[in-house]
């Protein structure tokens, strides 16, 4: 006869780990790891290593990539500031997870295309999904930095680690996508992108806003009445009205577009010095590994450069870079492109820091929206420009072009930053 005791039935043994997991996605205080993690799921690109093999493969000269670029950057300017403006309006994470919807739809247009106009539709996805999260997340990182710690030295570390967040992310994905994924098909990591896009819904879901107050409540109620006059007073306020935050953003532009239009000849340069493709993996994955070391360092790079020299830095070492690059094509000369990934690096978290100290709360995703926007309109510009030069003439002559073009543009900027006493 079996015994009471033997008839009892044990309560199943709790499992810590899907506690911890359940309580991370839950928890309120830990927003700031949540968001380096939507920025590590936004930035890994599968494709990205190969993108170039894989626009060649199907007929596309560097004049029509870079114009792809150029057209998702104009793009770009079209929705960067209303979209930037509606995650003021309506919330950052809201704006997030729409933005998430377009980024996976990109990524399955581009999956299923083989021609210029199907790229192009995916790119235009892309940039719309680009552009609902741009501004949404770093303003939502200063948000709550401000919430723990005071100062623009906080906001630069931990802008830098949500930078290096999103390169180790790259360096990851590029290394698999590269090197392992891309030995089946040119396309088969793109399947992987819009695997990768779909993580980000649920990580964002858990993101915690901070509370409104009744009076901020009722504020924004009246604004979004008038959105678009906000936004237009935004956009003049800070390329007209406010003379530091013009300066920077236009300086900021120069910095990001002399890196930019790197990154898509980075590819072409390899080809030239007969590096082996096998090795496209590996050599992102370390790219992206520099820019986020570089990124976790911002705070002490600048906190030990000061403002003047950090600033100067940042056109100076592409400029180098450009010009050794078109001296030396070479194998042993790749290690020169490790220079533009330690500025990129260094640009946003030190750039954004300095603009965000000079912007109210609530105009922050605004007004980085429009930073954001100058950039791009200026890689749009340049960038086929670039490419028009490297078809018709040569690599080399086109890194001398770059090389001179921003050595120039730099040059004239920092004369006004000095002038502004912004240097």
């Amino acid at each position: 006869m079996l015994s009471k005791s033997s008839l009892t039935i044990s309560s199943p043994t709790p499992n810590p780990e899907k506690e911890d997991v359940m309580n991370w996605f839950t928890s309120k205080t830990n927003n700031l790891q949540k968001l380096y993690v939507i920025k590590a799921l936004r930035s890994g690109m599968f494709s990205i290593a190969i993108i170039i093999l894989f626009f060649k493969q199907h007929g596309l000269s560097m004049r029509e990539i870079t114009l792809l670029q150029s057209l998702f950057a104009i793009a770009v300017l079209l929705f960067e500031v209303p979209t930037g403006n509606y995650a003021d309006n309506y919330g950052k994470k809201k704006s997030i997870l729409i933005g998430g919807c377009f980024s996976v739809s990109g990524y399955v247009a581009y999956s299923l295309s083989s021609t210029f106009l199907g790229f192009l539709t995916g790119e235009i996805l892309l940039a719309i999904g680009f552009c609902f999260v741009s501004g949404a997340d770093s303003a939502l990182i200063y948000d709550n930095t401000e919430q723990d710690q005071e100062g623009n030295q906080s906001f630069i570390k931990t802008e830098g680690n949500g930078g290096s967040a999103s390169m180790f992310s790259e360096a990851i994905t590029s290394f698999i996508g590269g090197s392992f994924l891309a030995l089946v098909s040119l396309r088969f990591p793109i399947y992987f992108d819009v695997l990768l896009a779909l993580t980000v819904f649920p990580v964002a879901l858990s993101l915690h806003e901070p509370e409104k107050t009744e009076e901020e409540k009722q504020q924004q109620k009246e604004e979004r009445e008038s959105s678009i006059t906000k936004m237009l007073r935004i956009m003049k306020y800070s390329l007209h009205g406010h003379v530091e935050i013009k300066w920077l953003i236009i300086y900021s532009a120069v910095v990001s577009t002399s890196t930019l239009t790197m990154v898509w000849f980075i590819q072409i340069y390899w080809m030239a010095a007969h590096v082996p493709i096998f090795m496209f993996g590996g050599l992102w994955a370390t790219l992206m590994c520099v820019g986020a070391l570089v990124s976790m360092r911002a705070h002490v790079i600048e906190k030990k450069l000061k403002r003047k020299r950090s600033l100067i830095a940042l056109i100076v070492l592409p400029v180098i870079a450009y010009v050794l690059l078109g001296l030396h094509v070479a194998w042993w000369s790749v290690s020169f492109i490790a220079l533009f990934y330690v500025v990129r690096g260094m640009n946003n978290p030190i750039m954004k820091s300095y603009i965000n100290g000079l912007v109210s709360k609530k105009e922050r995703a605004t007004i980085l929206s429009v930073q954001s926007l100058i950039g791009r309109w200026m890689f749009a510009i340049i960038g086929p420009c670039i490419g028009w030069v490297h078809d018709v003439y040569s690599l080399q002559i086109a890194f001398a072009v770059c090389a001179v073009l921003f050595a120039t543009m730099g040059f004239i900027v920092l004369m006004f930053l000095h002038k502004n006493r912004l240097l």
